[in-house]
């Protein structure tokens, strides 16, 4: 029997408290609490924030880090990557005690801005592929964190299957550095599948628009945007057009999900806010990001919308819903 809403959640809400407490449970040297200590946060996508951010926010409080105390808390929310790249920048010339990056394209940009000054990234897709880091387990530079894998192109297309679609409308973003590897996957999954894949490239929001004005009625069954920077650049846009032409989607989180989107399966993204704190504990406390492995969210939550279902006559088979953490009815 699948578990109910609330059990299913109390156990996510405890996951992350668990794993904070895993993290920290060797004994450390007491940080500088009479210092001010500056921490640059960045995130791209104006239309969201980070799970992870207020669940960061009170873990840091939990642990003596008071804003405006102790603490300066300067959170950036940007407009796009070049935007990250000029903020980050202006954190290193302000003499930033550390850098939270929410996501790759902050991760990149902090990177570039600085060599030196610690950076815990949050959400990374693959950051050893990417090169930020050395290994998972010795990251070998001023660059560790909590990522979240989001490596799940092959089960997203399996759920369309098992749902009964057989035309998937594929969003790829030409620009975004994980885009070759993750078509490669969602060609070779659709392919084993059985399922007709129509790929459409879009970089703007007026790519985006253009490619669901072009739909034809019936063209596609439903839609996976599969780019990261897509998750973050345009989220709204993509749902609120999807719906405008009653398409069912699938998205990365399950914010989404309660907006409309049909269905996500993705990390528990919210757990890695208290590891975070741990992070930036740790090395205000004299810790080397060189020398703190890489901790990855295991924890997969798939959520499904039914009534999102019922509204565009979709029927989810059994199979699919007992398979889920949350439904939404």
């Amino acid at each position: 029997m699948r578990p109910s809403s609330c059990s299913t959640r109390r156990i996510l809400e405890l996951a992350p408290i668990i794993g904070a407490l895993l993290l920290g449970s060797a004994v450390a040297p007491a940080a500088d609490q009479s210092r001010n200590w500056y921490i640059g946060l960045c995130h791209v996508g104006l239309d969201h924030e980070p799970p992870s951010l207020p669940t960061l926010h009170r873990a840091l409080n939990e642990m003596g880090y008071e804003d405006g105390t102790n603490l300066r808390f300067d959170w950036r929310n940007q407009a796009d990557e070049a935007a990250a790249e000029a903020t980050t920048k202006e954190w290193v010339a302000a003499g930033v005690d550390l850098i939270v990056a929410f996501e790759d394209q902050c991760v990149r940009a902090a990177k570039a801005a600085t060599s030196e000054i610690p950076i815990v990234m949050v959400h990374a897709f693959d950051p050893e592929a990417a090169g930020y880091i050395e290994s998972l387990g010795h990251p070998g530079g001023n660059i560790t964190g909590p990522v979240s894998n989001l490596d799940l192109i092959a089960k997203k297309l399996e759920f369309f299957k098992g749902i009964g679609f057989r035309r998937a409308l594929l969003l790829v973003d030409p620009t975004d550095p994980f885009t070759p590897r993750e078509l490669a996957k969602a060609r070779k999954a659709g392919a084993a599948l059985g399922l007709e894949l129509v790929e459409r490239e879009v970089t703007t929001a007026a790519d985006i628009e253009g490619v669901f004005d072009a739909l034809s009625p019936g063209e596609v069954d439903v839609i996976l945007p599969i780019s990261p920077a897509l998750f973050t650049n345009f989220p709204s846009l993509i749902l609120d057009l999807a719906a405008r032409e009653r398409i069912p989607l699938a998205m990365h989180r399950k914010a989404w999900v309660e907006r409309g989107a049909l269905f996500s399966y993705a990390p528990d993204f919210a757990s890695a806010g208290p590891l975070a704190a741990q992070y930036i504990d740790k090395i205000f406390k004299g810790a080397q990001p060189a020398e703190l492995p890489v901790e990855e969210i295991s924890q997969i939550i798939l959520t499904i919308n039914v009534k999102r279902a019922q509204g565009l006559g979709i029927t989810i088979p059994p199979s699919i819903l007992l398979r889920a953490d949350e439904v939404i009815e």
